[in-house]
Formats: structure tokens, sequence, C-alpha cells
């Protein structure tokens, strides 16, 4: 890991896991095509029905290995205590101006789990503040090409695809890293059911064969850019 290294993507995620469900078919295939890219975990889901934040992040570092990050880092910011337009998109600016991305991702603003729908407004706002030259003057401005949204529990239409067909079996790899939040256990060890433990990484598969389906691809992931995007995407 290096923890001030130029990037050429960097995603935002409320929590371990959020951005893998949306993005880590392109996580893994940009990595592998030489690109630098970095994930940054807002919280340490420390509100999280099952698992604790210590097995998070052991489940995070082995979906690290997996998907070939150049750097993960996490905020420690409050889990169910994330609160757009305060200071704590300042944590996001310092990021963004440390490791000058061209590209940043951060979760689509429709989502069913409100700390991903406050994950993409700090992130919205942190590469608009990033970029002025008088905001934190302690450091140098940095403008990203892009900002793209990512989806994680909803169904929206996608503006833009990416072909993972190669990568799909990577991405539910590091995906079934975190055993603690997709794996059904014994109830009798503080295990509860939930969602995510009812099929959910199928539904992961069978939403990235939607996206593909269009396009005659196996696997697709798919985003919505913030304004136009140049061709050739990121």
């Amino acid at each position: 890991m290096i923890d001030d290294a130029k990037l050429d993507l960097l995603v935002f995620a409320a929590h371990p896991d959020d951005a893998e469900i949306g993005m880590g078919g392109t996580i893994a295939k940009a990595a592998r095509a030489g690109q630098r890219v970095g994930m940054y975990d807002l919280t340490y889901a420390e509100m999280s029905s099952n698992g604790d934040p210590d097995t998070r992040q052991l489940e995070a570092v082995r979906a690290t290995e997996l998907l070939g990050l150049t750097v993960r880092g996490n905020l420690g910011l409050p889990d169910r205590g994330l609160r757009p337009g305060t200071e704590q998109a300042d944590k996001l600016v310092e990021v963004i101006r440390r490791h000058r991305p061209r590209v940043v991702f951060a979760p689509y603003f429709e989502d069913r789990h409100p700390d991903h729908a406050a994950c993409s407004r700090l992130a919205e706002e942190a590469v608009f503040n990033a970029k002025l030259r008088r905001y934190m003057p302690s450091s140098d401005a940095w403008t990203a090409e892009a900002f793209v949204y990512y989806f994680i529990n909803d169904m929206h239409a996608p503006r833009l695809v990416v072909d993972i067909t190669e990568y799909q079996s990577l991405k539910m790899e590091a995906l079934s890293a975190y055993r603690s939040q997709f794996a059904p256990m014994d109830e009798t060890r503080d295990w509860v059911p939930t969602p995510l433990t009812a099929g959910y990484l199928d539904h992961v598969a069978a939403r990235d064969r939607l996206f593909g389906a269009p396009h005659r691809l196996a696997y697709a992931e798919g985003f919505i850019p913030k304004g136009p995007l140049l061709v050739g995407g990121f």
C-alpha cells in the first residue's frame, strides 16, 4: 500500500463491501490494466447487524488483495452518522488532494440505505471543494476529470456500462470474502438473518447480467457520470 500514491481512480464507500458490490469488477479490470485504484471506506460499519469492525476489516484486507487496489483506507466516520454539509466532507477533500485522482466514484444518491446516500452527497461536496484554491489552502487544490456514481442496492438505468465478463468471478470471490455479511451462519453465534444473507450475491450477479444483456455481454456494471464523460470512459 502506498498512502500518498497518485491514483487513476478513487472510490468512496460508506462501508466495507459497498464498492465491491457496485463496481468490484471494474476495479479489478482497471487494476489489471495497470491503473492505480484506491478505495476509502467512510466508516467501520460498526452498526452492522452481523460481524464487528475487526472482522469487517480482516474481510476488507482479503477483498483488497483480490481486487488489486493500490491503496485502501478508512476515514473512521460514524456509521449511521454521516452528515453532508459538515466538516466530514473535509476528510474526503484531504483524500482527493493527497491522491490527485483522474476519476472519483461514489454511490448513487438514490439507495435504500441512508448512509449510501449520505456518502454520495459527501463525495460530491468534496470533489467540488477540492478544486477551490482558497478552500483549505494548506493543501493544493485538485480538479478531478470526472465524478461517477455506482449502484449498490437499488436498480437504476445506467448511462455507462463496463464489460466485466472476464472479472465477474473475481468480483464474486472478493464479495465472498465478506462472509460475515453474505454467508448464512448458525443463529446461535450472534447472527441474525438480513437482506444480505438471503441470496443477495445472486441478485448482484443477476443485475450484472442484466446490465450486460443489451450489449450482448455476459456481465457488466452500470454507472451514471455526473456531467459528460470523455469518449473512452475511465
